[in-house]
């Protein structure tokens, strides 16, 4: 196979978006929640590999906490990746990693991004699964689950795990 010929092969494999984010919590167990601006539920602190650039996952995840909320924060394990069936754009790989417990100082010190950003709040878990979109209530709560039972990641296929897999087997 030519370079030229590798490079149409390339050129012509399916695309899937790539995506990264991380789940912080403070001293009572609640979960930092960012409010985007660009849509109507809340999300967690992350965004868009940057994979043209070589960025990795937990690079992203790390990159877009900082850029969001100010804070650089070396992350903990990977808790959960799901693959989400696009509609009306590529599939989507999200990673969610464990972003730890953080100190009543740091959470002082979050200075939101605020072209993307209206406001951020911490919550428990039975109110932040209200306050984002169904697909990532399901990723956060999965995750979630691996964190309290010290396994993972969680396998996840639209934020449900796929058929023959459970938190034991995954």
């Amino acid at each position: 196979m030519t370079t030229t010929d590798y490079a149409t092969y390339i050129a012509g494999l399916p695309r899937v978006l790539a995506g990264a984010g991380a789940i912080f919590r403070d001293t009572d167990g609640r979960i930092l929640l960012v409010e985007p601006n660009y849509r109507d539920t809340w999300n967690l602190p992350g965004g868009t590999v940057e994979s043209d650039a070589g960025e990795s996952p937990r690079q992203a995840a790390r990159r877009e906490t900082a850029e969001e909320i100010g804070l650089d924060v070396e992350l903990g394990a990977l808790l959960a990746v799901d693959w989400v069936r696009g509609e009306g754009r590529p599939p989507l790989v999200s990673y969610l990693f464990d972003g730890g417990v953080l100190a009543p100082e740091q959470l002082a010190a979050i200075r939101l991004q605020e072209e993307e950003l209206l406001s951020w709040r911490m919550a428990h878990w039975d109110e932040a699964q209200t306050l984002v979109g169904r697909e990532m209530a399901l990723r956060i709560g999965a995750a979630l689950q691996a964190l309290a039972e010290g396994h993972g990641p969680a396998e996840l296929e639209d934020g449900v795990p796929p058929s023959g897999v459970t938190a034991d087997t995954a």
